[in-house]
């Protein structure tokens, strides 16, 4: 700022007025005659009075203005007086903050053995003590029913081939629903036929959940529960669930053999009474289709703890992981779990009601060089169809609609290129492999709900996502998280690379088979009609993999190198691998977020095998980039269903779940007592509310 002074003093010349006065004499004369003599001077007269004074004159012009004064010299400055007496205290501030206190990466045969979590927490300033309490384990018994014993349509158990009850240790998401003055626990079991077990749960005054009752879902009216994974809680209060790999149905369709199905097809057979070993591929068919599962599933609970289960045919079909709503309560996020596969948006057509809207894939442009280690990218989104309802995709499954009715088939050139492209066949690269494609007429609306996978591809958006996992979002800074399993397949830039051949090879990063998660600006969207679409991502917080070009493994001599470690190949024979050959300072393979709003933490749950031998959930600070390993489990487990609940009549809780102990690693290690193998549902907690 520049400061302009201005002083001048003007003087004003003075005017004098002069007034004059006359005085008028008189003279006395003789008589008429002889003038006389004259005669001698007389004495003077007396002076007359003064005449009256003149009017005033006409006054004179101003005088030139004087010369400005010279400016008078500064004073010296005053001495500074004492310090006053110190204020009393301010008040408290009224910041929210998080920190946790960090447990070490297992290293010892004990730890890695047991499940253990942060002793402490300091919400807001105040030191919480915490851990991880259990509140069910797959196999006990609570009044008539055993946790995780998987059920038939007709609700007897499921039986083994030894005849003995199927009880599954593969929990995974686990929701907590309030309910007028009640609390339940929904929990989802991971494997084929799927479960899932409602649990009224008894909060003591110290915050403590205890399971008082725990009983299974009926899922008849939807013809059965198809691998559950990951889930969330809507905004409105119900449990959403997913349904991971489904069947191929182009394969099946063309199948003669109950033999040539899939293990999980075969396995669901079991939910109709079906023998998969003496069952025909008539009786197979008669009962099950690949197009009932791939969906979102939405379980409602009351507060006499009636259950109702919609799916949500018109959200679309794939390898779903995770349907994220976002605070619109229209737009949800679904991600797709698997090699080649896409991302998705759906927005519904009314608030909080997921039975109608309009579905859409991402489609990839990267804004980093090829191969770039931090791979960004702008997003875009191709609309998949047209808007649909649940009844419409509905009773294209029921009238027996099957994948030759929807599309025309044709190999692909070894060059990933169409022979018949002049006549409409298009190339794909999908989960389901290579493939020409041509969409038969009027069937636009069929291949976007039943084959949204294909048809994303087919219409030109990214099909080349590795094992998109779990989403959560930061309300306060905009921001949607995605986790990436591994950055590696289809992601990567060799654009003659089995994965890219017959794609679009949008993606290009640098390999990473620890994965990361990328962080996801959303921005408002008039063509799309919502508040909450993504238009960017980028990596935010990525595995060190110590298997990279220039990397090496721990050292022989490091606590956590181990040459004993084994983990189990498809047919579940143990073969020998190199323990942690991810750091086991860093994330390996991500999977459950959770974001807690308010309080700047990311939650990063892990599902890997090789990359740590124990996974681990971690707390990470977006604003300070601070990673602390807060959650470890035991041997072969992955940690499932990480989720946080603010506020539960006052307090918090961090759910997590511990699945199949000893069952991807080390399954040698079990011993004589099989209940180490027993999955584990509980939180990590409490906290006082956190909202």
């Amino acid at each position: 700022m520049r400061l302009v002074h201005s002083s001048k003093e003007r003087r004003a010349g003075r005017l004098v007025l002069a007034s004059l006065t006359a005085l008028a004499l008189t003279a006395c004369t003789g008589e008429a005659g002889v003038p006389g003599a004259t005669g001698p001077k007389g004495d003077p007269g007396a002076t007359g009075a003064p005449g009256a004074p003149g009017a005033p004159g006409e006054p004179g012009a101003p005088g030139e203005p004087g010369t400005p004064g010279a400016p008078g010299t500064p004073g010296a400055p005053g001495t500074p007086g004492a310090p006053g007496p110190q204020g009393p205290q301010g008040p408290a501030g009224t910041g929210k903050s998080l920190s946790f206190t960090p447990i070490n990466a297992a290293s010892t045969p004990e730890e890695k053995r047991s499940v253990y979590a942060s002793p402490k927490a300091r919400v807001n300033g105040q030191e919480v003590a915490i851990g991880y309490q259990t509140v069910l384990r797959s196999g006990q018994t609570l009044g008539s029913h055993i946790f995780g014993r998987m059920t038939q349509k007709n609700g007897s158990p499921v039986k083994n081939t030894d005849g003995s009850d199927f009880i599954s240790a593969t929990n995974d998401f686990s929701a907590i629903i309030q309910t007028g003055n009640r609390l339940f626990e929904l929990t989802q079991f991971e494997i084929t036929p799927a479960a899932m077990y409602l649990s009224e749960l008894r909060q003591e005054p110290n915050g403590k959940l205890t399971a008082i009752s725990t009983r299974p879902i009926d899922f008849s009216g939807v013809e059965g529960f198809w691998v559950p994974c990951a889930g969330s809680v809507s905004p409105w209060n119900t449990n959403l669930s997913s349904e991971e790999y489904p069947a191929d149905a182009r394969l099946y369709e063309n199948a003669t053999t109950v033999s040539s199905l899939n293990l999980a097809e075969r396995s669901m057979l079991r939910y109709w009474g079906l023998d998969p070993a003496t069952a025909t591929i008539e009786q197979a068919k008669a009962v099950y289709s690949p197009y009932r599962y791939g969906y979102v599933v939405e379980v409602a609970v009351d507060g006499s703890g009636t259950t109702t289960v919609t799916k949500h045919y018109a959200a679309g079909r794939r390898a779903l992981e995770l349907a994220y709503v976002m605070p619109d309560k229209r737009t949800v996020y679904l991600s797709d779990d698997g090699t080649n596969d896409g991302f998705y948006m759906f927005v519904a057509t009314r608030p909080g009601d997921l039975s109608e809207g309009q579905l859409y894939a991402a489609r990839w442009f990267q804004t980093t060089l090829s191969g770039a280690p931090s791979g960004r990218a702008d997003i875009y989104w191709l609309p998949l169809g047209p808007s649909a309802t649940n009844a419409q995709v509905k009773a294209l499954i029921d009238g027996g609609i099957k994948f030759s009715d929807i599309f025309e088939t044709e190999p692909q050139a070894a060059d990933g290129t169409c022979p018949s492209a002049l006549s409409g066949f298009r190339a794909i690269n999908t989960e389901t492999g290579r493939e020409c494609l041509k969409l038969k007429p009027g069937q636009e609306l069929a291949a976007s709900r039943l084959e949204s996978r294909r048809y994303a591809g087919y219409v030109g958006a990214t099909t080349e996502f590795r094992k998109t996992e779990g989403i959560t979002y930061n309300v306060a800074g905009h921001r949607l998280y995605v986790a990436f399993s591994e950055l590696n397949q289809g992601m990567l830039a060799d654009p003659q690379a089995s994965r890219d051949l017959g794609g679009g090879n949008h993606v290009q990063v640098a390999r990473n088979d620890c994965g990361a998660v990328y962080e996801m600006v959303v921005s408002p969207n008039a063509t799309v009609g919502s508040d909450y679409v993504v238009e960017s991502a980028a990596p935010l917080v990525e595995g060190v993999w110590l298997k990279a070009p220039g990397a090496s493994l721990y050292p022989s001599n490091s606590p956590y190198y181990d040459p004993t470690f084994t983990i189990a190949d498809n047919n579940g024979v143990p073969r020998p691998a190199t323990a942690n050959v991810c750091s086991v300072n860093g994330i390996a393979n991500p999977d459950n977020l959770s974001f807690i709003n308010g309080y700047n933490t990311l939650l990063i749950g892990e599902d890997t095998v090789d990359g740590h031998q124990n996974d681990m959930v971690w707390s990470y600070n977006i604003v300070t980039r601070e990673l602390t390993r807060i959650f470890s489990t035991p041997y072969g487990s992955e940690t499932t269903g990480v989720y946080f609940f603010p506020d539960i009549n006052g307090y918090a809780y961090i759910k997590a779940q511990v699945q199949h102990p000893y069952g991807e690693s080390d399954t040698e290690k079990v011993g004589a007592d099989a209940s180490v193998t027993q999955s584990y549902t509980g939180y990590i907690g409490p906290f006082p509310a956190m909202n």
